[in-house]
């Protein structure tokens, strides 16, 4: 199999509002990224996937763009981002840039023209269909942002499509002009010297008919209908145009696609030559409820993960996918709750809970996508005000739990477990104002901790940020990135596993618990083995201490 550089990548997720603020606007910028280069390298980081920045009204923070050729001025120029791509290439990092293929802002041009009228040439370019006979809605699909996939023409009866906010209308992929108008933006970005892409949501560029509607769903009420415009067939012909066009002209391109709600085998689908070269999948963090309180709706009680079925979910991962079927390895990202705080333990043992859970996934077979702040230890930003929540019901959840005799404390602390906007905090430089973030206000807050801290942390041996730079580094060698996976039955709440490859073989045992385990046997004997990482010197090979975690190579 010929070797290919992202077969050793290590992937960087920056969201570039909350990373680094260099012109003292609360909103971090490129400028912030350029100046921080030296310490993202130092992490093991040799690629960076920059969430977009593009021209945007900001409606859902860049993911409705109004130009995909310009960058947006609160981030900085083209001068910029240039500078970015050439001295990021001089410390070899790769630069992904994040693109959204589904959908643009309504105040994009196209829309603008499409808008005029139905005769306009740019209204095949988004999805407008004629209102029923009652001038209701072509169906009953509901948005996954609340509220209908479909917004009135104000002028016409016609609706117009949108999966996400209404000022996100969806485009015609079904148009070919559409096609080759994406595929000129992806060219233009690649001449400029970017090494590949995020495509976000892509697995929603095809739809079903819009005369189907969602079964046995009350007459008036909408559904989500995912089977309706979510990974049908015609997605991959799309994708698979679109990127074996880039490949023209850049045969080494890196392809991550965001495919959600993606299993092993439909990941298979979307990876090949042509395709992906892995894929993200929201699958494989299965939770269970530990928590009842009648007080509280059902979405916002306790969870945990579900160790149990997370291995074999992994295991499933791990072995379905070919030998150059690539996953990804991640916790976290922009559109969910920190690693510490959702599936660790933020407070006893957050030291100990990130580097067991980062030890338990990075040294696995795939590509690492690590979210900014993660290396040292990050999590969910303290919110204090109901209004920073983008979700449609954070709302009327907050107002059921005020009238249930829950602190307004405790209602948003239960909120925040749930929602994106926790992953969002500004990057903790260091514990002075703003946490080093900005001279100003950070436009959606920081944590300011000393201890959990980029300046702290880098002169601490037995830091999370110092852990990340070792496993990092033992990530990238060869038994890490070509060796085999063969999981080893143990204890529910450990995940353990061998790596080999040619002559050699690694050993990883980690608890993902804050409980103490008793193995049943010893079932791995460390007389021939060399300990690389782990929690203890010396691990007796029977019980495990809360969030202990090993790696043993030979």
């Amino acid at each position: 199999m010929q070797d290919l550089w992202w077969d050793n990548s290590v992937v960087y997720q920056i969201y570039p509002k909350s990373f680094k603020d260099t012109n003292h606007d609360g909103i971090g910028d490129i400028r912030g990224i350029i100046d921080s280069l030296d310490y993202i390298q130092s992490i093991g980081v040799n690629t960076l996937w920059l969430n977009p920045i593009f021209i945007s009204p900001q409606i859902d923070n860049g993911y409705d763009v109004s130009n995909y050729y310009a960058i947006d001025p609160i981030f900085g120029s083209l001068d910029d981002v240039e500078e970015l791509i050439e001295e990021a290439h001089k410390r070899n990092i790769k630069i992904l840039f994040d693109l959204v293929l589904n959908h643009t802002s309504s105040q994009h041009p196209w829309f603008k023209e499409a808008i005029k009228g139905p005769d306009n040439l740019y209204r095949d370019y988004y999805l407008f269909e004629p209102a029923k006979e009652d001038g209701s809605a072509p169906n009953n699909w509901g948005s996954f942002f609340g509220g209908s996939v479909w917004e009135k023409d104000p002028k016409y009866e016609e609706y117009y499509f949108h999966l996400f906010d209404k000022e996100m209308p969806d485009l015609n992929w079904k148009n070919r002009e559409v096609r080759r108008a994406m595929l000129d933006i992806a060219l233009f970005w690649l001449d400029k010297g970017i090494d590949g892409f995020r495509l976000d949501a892509f697995i929603h560029m095809a739809k079903a008919d819009f005369s189907l509607n969602v079964a046995n769903i009350p007459e008036g009420e909408i559904s989500l209908a995912e089977p309706y415009y979510a990974n049908l067939p015609e997605v991959v012909t799309y994708l698979s145009e679109f990127i074996s066009e880039l490949k023209k002209v850049k045969p080494d391109l890196l392809v991550i696609g965001e495919a959600a709600s993606a299993t092993p085998e439909l990941a298979k689908t979307y990876i090949g030559d042509d395709l992906c070269q892995t894929v993200i999948s929201f699958d494989h963090f299965p939770e269970r409820r530990v928590e009842v309180n009648e007080l509280v709706p059902e979405e916002l009680l306790h969870r945990q993960l579900d160790f149990r079925v997370f291995k074999h979910k992994m295991i499933d991962w791990q072995t379905t996918l070919d030998e150059d079927e690539l996953p990804s390895l991640y916790w976290n990202n922009h559109d969910m709750p920190r690693v510490v705080s959702r599936f660790g333990n933020d407070t006893t043992y957050r030291k100990e809970s990130s580097k067991s859970l980062a030890c338990a996934m990075y040294l696995l077979r795939g590509i690492p996508v690590i979210l900014y702040g993660e290396e040292i230890g990050m999590k969910n930003l303290r919110i204090d005000n109901i209004e920073t929540f983008s979700e449609p019901k954070a709302m009327g959840y907050y107002v059921q739990l005020l009238e249930n005799g829950i602190s307004r404390e405790e209602a948003l602390e239960r909120l925040t477990n749930i929602n994106k906007e926790a992953s969002r905090g500004s990057m903790q430089w260091n514990g002075q104002e703003n946490g080093g973030f900005s001279t100003t206000t950070p436009w959606m807050g920081v944590n300011v901790e000393t201890e959990f801290s980029v300046e702290t942390e880098s002169a601490d041996d037995s830091s999370v940020l110092a852990f990340y730079q070792e496993l990092l580094s033992l990530k990238k060698t060869p038994l890490f990135t070509k060796g085999t996976v063969t999981f080893v039955e143990s204890h529910d709440d450990t995940i353990s596993y061998y790596r080999e490859y040619k002559d050699q073989e690694a050993f990883i045992i980690c608890n993902l618990t804050d409980n103490r385990i008793e193995l049943d046997q010893t079932f791995f004997d460390d007389s021939n083995w060399n300990q690389i990482l782990g929690s203890q010197e010396n691990w007796n090979g029977k019980e495990l201490a809360p969030y202990d975690y090993y790696c043993f190579v030979k």
